[in-house]
């Protein structure tokens, strides 16, 4: 914005500044080469990613219980003891040297005068290098007197107290990489260094190899940039140099004692010459230490002959190596080295690392529909992963609480281990501020598209609200299944959307486009004779009679009836049989502790207390039905609405709530923007609007209005609380059970 603004106004501006700041935010967030190659070589198979902490290389691959981590090219698998053993370097020489490996002689000194003994013992010339350490950081070669000894002790002992003094091996630096157990990728190394021209001075050579476009800060381009340390000057005192040396043609300065690429070293792949008996060699060094991902590093004149015919040594193996040598070399070939990696991890060559995703969404219903499925999944022995509006349940166990209905709660159900299913409610809110929280999913539930919460996010119609419910439709996977309504004229023509199979739902036995359906051998679920049934072609299968599935209150719930209808198609499409599913309607029932705060229906004191959370038109329009099916003297009712309701939405809510009471009380849980009293004024004033005996009263605390309502009941009434405090109220309802019982026993 501030290029753009700049070239309207004709201003100057700093791009060099803005560029430098981009970068910035780029290596804060990007992924580094390493871990980008496997990310890479994941999303070739489809399996999916996600980090697990902000701008780290901490990442989950798969979902739920068939996911793996890794960090970096360190992965879940990778042994500890095996770690430690590699990241101590005293520790890999006594592993490797007692299997006859070829290894440095040396000591490990705490202190210079060992250091001197160690040398008098081995003699020079000598490398020293911290007992702890990567990257090359504290270590030194070549070293060929007890002056140089010292300064490098001093250097190495500035990273790790411990300090290793060992035989320096001449050779060439090679790192092979072995992947489960093979060798996949050898690289030579050149340690950071520059090329004469016969003009230039040592320092002018460095900054214009530092001007190659290939080299960058960190691991941010192929190559890093070579920076003049204390290292660096020792190696040029020990050549009789200065950065103010005029190099002649064509000879080679190193600036580094060792070839990392990370302190500006170069790679060259020679995997293509690695000789039979080097790659043996490899390949068991990685089953002696024990890692599943291993850089071996090894001094050698050649990786095309035998070890025992030349000067050769392992000098130490990496736990977690760069992978960025193999996959860019400076010359030579390209290897994918994240490939193996995802292979030794997923080694099924079709298997994603994906579970089963349901996302159930809609207007009125999911939170019901959502509980019901996760149900059926669990009787039917499944580890469900449930997230809803109310809770997060892992494995039926509830481990958070509170409006969980957006892309957080997916990211959660899915990091969690044991999870084989995931059952997912979808609200509108969450989609318009962050998406989905999932790539795409098995399943996919539109229940409706119903009058609520238009207005908000650039959402003003009902068409606009589809628009945005369809978004899980879309989701639905290629071979995947949308569960639809058929009855909803919206959700029905989300059928275009559907990428894989598509399975109606409708409470009219009759309607043509599912006859339709049916007859081209799709699936749908309806209702005939009072009974759920499975209609496929010229086949339908009893399911359950409405009237033994608790949550339909015999049939008197319709809304209840539908949402069986979604959650049996849902859970058909899983692969769940018609018995799984019928005995798990059969045991869902309309309680606080099976699905707390939705049509729970409690006897206290002889009224009855329906608990449920219509907070709109439509959603008290069905649930009218059920509450004018139960038999009562007067219909009480507590009910509130969000204050970011449209005016209309709020008045039409109350006016709603009146012809379905003889008394309601008007609370307000949530302004929502809007001044204190507002939204409970809107609805107190569409209760008005009603002629009839209702009799509207504001109580502004939810609390409190559910106490006066209590007050107000007698035998006999029905009271209906539409409440967000759901476990408050159902403690307050056991008191008054408690009471009524001990005063009928005195």
């Amino acid at each position: 914005m501030a290029v753009v603004e700049a070239l309207f106004s004709g201003d100057d501006i700093d791009l060099t500044a803005i560029i430098d700041r981009l970068k910035t935010v780029r290596d804060d967030h990007m992924l580094g080469p390493s871990t980008a190659s496997i990310i890479d070589a994941a999303e070739r198979r489809g399996i999916s990613w996600a980090r697990l902490n902000e701008n780290s290389s901490y990442i989950q691959l798969g979902q739920g219980h068939r996911q793996q981590r890794i960090q970096a090219t360190v992965t879940g698998r990778t042994d500890l003891i095996s770690h430690s053993i590699a990241a101590d370097k005293d520790w890999t020489k006594q592993v490797l040297g007692d299997a006859g490996v070829p290894v440095p002689h040396g000591f490990v000194c705490s202190s210079i005068e060992e250091a001197l003994e160690s040398a008098e013992s081995i003699g020079y010339p000598l490398a020293v290098k911290p007992l702890e350490g990567n990257h090359g950081r504290g270590v030194s070669t070549d070293i060929q007197n007890d002056s140089e000894l010292r300064e490098a002790f001093a250097i190495a002992s500035r990273r790790n107290p411990e300090v290793i003094v060992e035989q320096f091996i001449k050779g060439e630096d090679h790192r092979l990489l072995v992947i489960d157990g093979k060798l996949v990728a050898a690289a030579r190394r050149r340690p950071a260094h520059v090329v004469g021209d016969g003009s230039a001075t040592l320092q002018a050579l460095v900054e214009r190899e530092n001007q190659d476009p290939r080299r960058g800060v960190g691991h941010e381009n192929l190559l890093t940039q070579i920076e003049v340390d204390e290292q660096s000057l020792r190696l040029l005192g020990q050549q009789n140099l200065t950065l103010e040396s005029v190099i002649p043609k064509d000879e080679i300065v190193f600036l580094k004692p060792t070839a990392n690429l990370s302190t500006g070293g170069t790679a060259t792949d020679v995997t293509d010459d690695v000789h039979p008996e080097v790659r043996y060699v490899a390949e068991r060094i990685s089953r002696l230490v024990g890692l599943d991902i291993i850089g071996i590093d090894l001094l050698a004149e050649s990786l095309a002959r035998p070890l025992e015919d030349q000067s050769a040594a392992v000098v130490e193996v990496n736990a977690g190596p760069g992978f960025r040598m193999h996959l860019s070399p400076t010359h030579g070939k390209e290897r994918d080295v994240g490939q193996p990696v995802i292979d030794m991890l997923f080694p099924v060559s079709d298997d994603t690392g994906r579970i089963p995703i349901v996302a159930v969404t809609g207007t009125n219903g999911k939170t019901t529909t959502v509980r019901l499925l996760s149900h059926l999944l669990r009787q039917a022995g499944r580890n469900v992963g449930m997230a809803c509006t109310g809770t997060i349940e892992i494995d039926n166990h509830v481990v958070l609480r509170g409006d969980y209905s957006g892309p957080q709660a997916a990211t959660i159900v899915l990091r969690e281990p044991t999870v084989e299913y995931a059952v997912l409610e979808v609200a509108r809110g969450g989609i318009m501020r962050r998406g989905l929280g999932f790539d795409e999913c098995d399943v996919g539930v539109l229940l409706n598209i119903a009058s609520d919460h238009l207005g908000e996010h650039d959402i003003h119609t009902l068409d606009e609200l589809a628009r945005c419910k369809r978004v899980v439709i879309d989701a639905v996977r290629p071979g995947g299944t949308a569960v639809l309504n058929a009855d909803d004229p919206r959700v029905f023509d989300s059928q275009a959307w559907a990428r894989g199979d598509v399975v109606f739902f409708t409470l009219d036995p009759e309607s043509p486009p599912v006859r339709q359906h049916v007859e081209g051998h799709g699936v749908a679920f309806t209702v005939h004779n009072d009974r759920i049934v499975l209609r496929q072609g010229q086949v339908e299968a009893e399911v359950i009679s409405v009237v033994d599935v608790p949550i339909t209150f015999e049939g008197l719930a319709r809304f209840n009836v539908a949402n069986a209808l979604a959650a049996s198609a849902a859970a058909y499409a899983l692969g769940l049989s018609i018995g799984d599913i019928q005995m798990g309607l059969r045991t869902f029932h309309p309680t606080p502790g099976q699905n707390p705060g939705r049509t729970n229906l409690i006897e206290v004191g002889g009224m009855k207390v329906l608990i449920d959370y219509g907070h709109n038109v439509p959603a008290l329009e069905a649930l009218g039905e059920l509450v004018g099916g139960i038999p009562a003297h007067r219909r009480i009712g507590v009910a509130s609405a969000p204050g970011n309701r449209r005016d209309e939405d709020l008045f039409d809510l109350g006016a709603h709530l009146a012809r379905m009471h003889d008394v309601v009380f008007i609370c307000e849980t949530d302004p929502r923007g809007r001044t204190i009293g507002e939204a409970a004024g809107l609805m107190r004033d569409g209760a008005e609007s009603v002629s009839g005996a209702c009799r509207a009263e504001i109580v502004m605390q939810e609390e409190q209005a559910v106490i006066r309502a209590l007050d107000e009941a007698d035998e006999g009434d029905l009271l209906v609380l539409l409440i967000d405090g759901v476990d408050d109220a159902i403690e307050r309802l056991k008191g008054r059970r408690f009471a009524a019982s001990t005063s009928e026993a005195g």
